[in-house]
């Protein structure tokens, strides 16, 4: 690494000690600890999901899969070039679209169903209506969102109008899909926008980053409302809990961290057993009693989010583990890998 000249180091020293400042001042206000309120209830069993379904198609690595509102479809993004939408309650492939870029690492279902995106290292958000097929039967491509310096690392529909993408630029972008332009473009974080999470009542998301942080944002607005601290590597995946009041992360620092809205800070650590692998993606069951971490190693690990206990591991694939996905009614999740397969956990 190059050497720090003496001012750039004073002033690292500098946002460092504000950070541990505001750490040490949540500390102070923090009255109890989620163990402590938690400890009486009772244990819930070890995680139960099964892979009962192998999705064959891809012949690349997949990166990304992203459920659809009604529980049964999801969209898969793979380096093969192409999108792939499956009937998760059959294992049929409904639409295979290719792809202009090979290099997808984020795919979107709208909630409705009507339309997916994707996005990656082309740094442009493509989007195409699954219900209006060209002459060769293929998903018509309805808008081509460019502007971007980065790459596209997460993108969401807030409805079928509305967009919204965060990216390598460290930008935040939101887009009205009819007009096919910007309403707003912003700096969200200081390096590269690695996740993002819609709130239950698509009002607030959250997003996460390689600067280490988290923060939450209106929909309407620019300004950033919380910035969370805690883990000590980039972000790799956030998820907002289902009650709306908080939100996991999970980082490459092998740890996932649980956050409070209200408290404004962490009240929750979980670490793998043997503290071995990193993780990519998070997700909470509806319930929000279980946390869902994809780990570098190809395991999928399960805690008990009340009482920070790990309940057991989901093994199957034989790479990394790039994405999890939980479906809307919380009845099946899927996940991506190095491996070439998404598989189905019921």
């Amino acid at each position: 690494m190059p050497k720090i000249d003496p001012e750039t180091q004073k002033l690292y020293d500098e946002i460092n000690g504000m950070i541990q400042k505001f750490k040490d001042d949540q500390k102070s206000k923090a009255d109890c600890t989620l163990g402590d309120k938690c400890g009486d209830m009772g244990d819930v069993s070890k995680i139960r999901f099964s892979s009962k379904k192998i999705l064959k198609g891809h012949i690349n690595k997949v990166n990304s899969v992203h459920f659809a509102g009604d529980s049964r479809h999801c969209v898969t993004g793979s380096l093969d070039g192409k999108l792939i939408i499956w009937d998760t309650w059959t294992a049929n492939k409904v639409q295979i679209i290719p792809l202009r870029s090979a290099w997808v690492m984020t795919v979107a279902f709208s909630p409705s169903g009507n339309f997916v995106a994707c996005g990656g290292m082309d740094n442009q958000c493509t989007v195409y209506d699954v219900n209006n097929r060209d002459a060769s039967g293929v998903a018509k491509m309805v808008r081509e969102l460019i502007g971007y310096e980065g790459f596209l690392s997460s993108c969401r529909f807030l409805d079928d109008g509305h967009l919204i993408t965060g990216s390598g630029d460290m930008k935040i972008c939101h887009w009205d899909l009819e007009k096919g332009v910007k309403t707003m473009d912003f700096n969200g974080h200081a390096g590269d926008i690695a996740g993002l999470s819609l709130s239950p009542d698509m009002k607030t998301y959250i997003t996460g980053s390689v600067d280490k942080t988290a923060k939450l944002w209106d929909v309407r607005e620019q300004g950033h409302k919380q910035m969370f601290f805690g883990h000590d590597m980039d972000v790799s995946s956030v998820c907002y809990h289902p009650s709306g009041f908080g939100f996991a992360s999970c980082s490459e620092d092998q740890t996932a961290r649980m956050y409070d809205l209200r408290a404004d800070q962490q009240i929750g650590l979980y670490e793998p057993p043997q503290k071995n692998t990193g993780f990519t993606s998070c997700a909470l069951s509806t319930s929000g009693r279980y946390l869902m971490c994809a780990g570098i190693e190809g395991n999928v690990h399960s805690w008990d989010a009340m009482k920070q206990k790990h309940t057991g591991t989901l093994s199957g694939h034989e790479n990394r583990i790039t994405c999890i996905s939980l479906c809307p009614n919380g009845m099946c999740l899927a996940s991506t890998s190095w491996d070439q397969q998404v598989r189905l956990w019921l």
